[in-house]
């Protein structure tokens, strides 16, 4: 059982660790300018976006009242999501620590920032994506695979029958 918890702890860890070693060396790479625009390859770009809304920027609020609503909403869900990953097991517990790790690095911006870090910035032509960041990539990683499980299982039970 203790072996379980410091997986499951050790993991968390280090989703939140590639966050934060992420957003820092992209503020240590802002630092002369105060912005930062590195075109990595003709469709990644390194842009520093200041996100005082949910993932990919949606629901951006200038009112404090409205940031402070959606932190308390990210924090309740974010418990949540930790009981869901205690009840888990398997693959499904690992989706729901992705989740809680990138969780725990955008929140740890909310307090310390009043504002997420995001810089990956995807674009081809005229298609232009979200800016997001490493803890966004491992939310959406762990969302997605919950989903394929999901769909999978059901799959199964269906051919059971």
């Amino acid at each position: 059982m203790f072996k379980n918890k410091f997986l499951s702890f050790l993991i968390v860890g280090i989703i939140f660790t590639l966050d934060r070693l992420s957003k820092y060396m992209i503020l240590k790479l802002s630092e002369p300018l105060g912005e930062l625009n590195i075109n990595v390859t003709s469709f990644l770009n390194l842009n520093l976006l200041w996100n005082n809304g949910i993932a990919f920027g949606l629901f951006s609020f200038e009112k404090s009242l409205y940031y402070n609503l959606v932190t308390l909403i990210i924090i309740l869900v974010t418990i949540l999501v930790i009981w869901f990953a205690y009840k888990a097991k398997g693959m499904e517990k690992i989706c729901f620590l992705f989740i809680i790790g990138g969780s725990f690095g955008n929140m740890f911006d909310r307090f310390y920032y009043s504002s997420v870090i995001d810089f990956i910035d995807f674009s081809y032509k005229n298609f232009h994506w979200f800016i997001f960041n490493v803890a966004d990539i491992f939310i959406s990683l762990g969302v997605i695979l919950l989903i394929c499980l999901e769909i999978f299982k059901n799959k199964k039970n269906e051919n059971s029958f």
